[in-house]
Formats: C-alpha cells, structure tokens, sequence
C-alpha cells in the first residue's frame, strides 16, 4: 500500500499534467465501450487544484470500493457533466461515434466552458471546446482520472439495479460485459431490451455456425 506521502505526489502529478493545457481544464473519459449491454457513460470534469483529492488515479487501477468513495468527494467539488448513451443510438451509429457524441455533449454540458479539455485517445470530436487526444489520458491528467471515476461509478451503479430487473444476466458481477455466464444466459434467455444487438450478433451467428456443423 502506498503511503500518504506517495499518494499525495502522484495527485500532484497529474495536477501538473493538466497545468500544462491552460487554468481551466477539463478532463474527458468513458466508462462501457465493451459490454454486450448497457449504456455507454461518459463525464467531462474540471477539478479544481486548490485542494488536491489523494488517490485520486485511472479507474481501472483502483477498487470498487475506492471508486465509490472517491466518487463522492470530486462530485462535492468538481464541475462535471455525464451523458448516458442508450443501447439503440450505439446500435445506430456504432459505438465510435457514440463515443464521440457523448464526450461532445458532456463537454458542452458543463457549467463553465474549459479553455481546454484532454480526452483519453478519441480523436474526431465536434465541439467548439479545443481538445487533445491523449492515449492512456486517465492514467496522465487529475481530471481525467476524476471522470473517468464518476463515469465508471455511474454506469455500475446502473448495471446494479439493472440486474434486479434482470437478474439472470448476472449485470450486478458483470456490469453487461460478455462473460460465460452472461453469453450462456442470452443463449437461454435471449436479448432484453438493454442489450446492444450489433454486440451480440456475432455470438448468436457462431452459434448457428457451429450447430450447422453439428448437424452436417
């Protein structure tokens, strides 16, 4: 476990990565381009710096528990914006674009208009706001961090209570990605209305290959 000195150097370090694009930055991630079901989150954020939130990091490197409580202490602070992109529009205009759209409307959401937003490694975006595109951005730049903790926690915490509507898809340990378990209960139980069809066509097609040539 890292000490408090360690943690509070790294916050400080992703700090000074966002200092580098202007006074007001915003910080741009998604949570949910994978799954099989499920909306697509996304959240623009503007952290302020005067006081530093600690463990503050990317997402994917911190725990369930981590991510919820650090999700309470940056939306106490934090301008931020989430936008939910539902199954159909993804469907619609490929998860790309969707993308694309929800890190337009996130951005364009927020209260005050950044003088710069970096995003994690999309390029291609529609908005009046300048931006860079920054592979690996969340493990780089504070307020990327920080949204991408309140997108991740927002898209669980839907994933929750979608799986007391449909419980045999297991979304509350899979939160909708592609599992055994999940794919074994869209071959028994088909798709539910939260599911992305243009994700799941392919398993439904190998499966039909594959009884085709059983039955040869």
């Amino acid at each position: 476990m890292k000490d408090n000195a360690a943690v509070i150097a790294r916050a400080e370090e992703l700090a000074r990565f966002d200092d580098g694009y202007g006074k007001l930055v915003c910080g741009v991630d998604e949570a949910g381009r994978g799954p099989l079901a499920g909306p697509l989150s996304v959240c623009a954020c503007i952290m302020p710096h005067d006081a530093l939130i600690a463990e503050i990091d990317d997402s994917k490197k911190l725990s369930e528990k981590k991510r919820e409580e650090l999700f309470d202490k940056i939306t106490a602070v934090a301008d931020y914006c989430v936008v939910l992109i539902d199954e159909r529009t993804i469907d619609k205009i490929n998860i790309l674009e969707a993308t694309k759209l929800g890190m337009k409307r996130a951005i364009e959401g927020l209260k005050k208009r950044p003088d710069h937003a970096v995003v994690d490694a999309v390029k291609g975006l529609d908005t009046v706001v300048p931006y860079s595109s920054i592979v690996k951005c969340d493990a780089k730049s504070y307020a990327t961090a920080a949204a991408s903790i309140i997108a991740k926690v927002t898209r669980d915490r839907l994933m929750r209570e979608l799986h007391e509507k449909y419980p045999q898809y297991g979304f509350i340990k899979n939160k909708g990605y592609g599992t055994a378990e999940h794919i074994a209960a869209l071959k028994a139980f088909g798709a539910t209305p939260v599911h992305r069809v243009s994700f799941i066509g392919h398993f439904v097609d190998a499966e039909n290959e594959q009884n085709a040539g059983d039955g040869a």
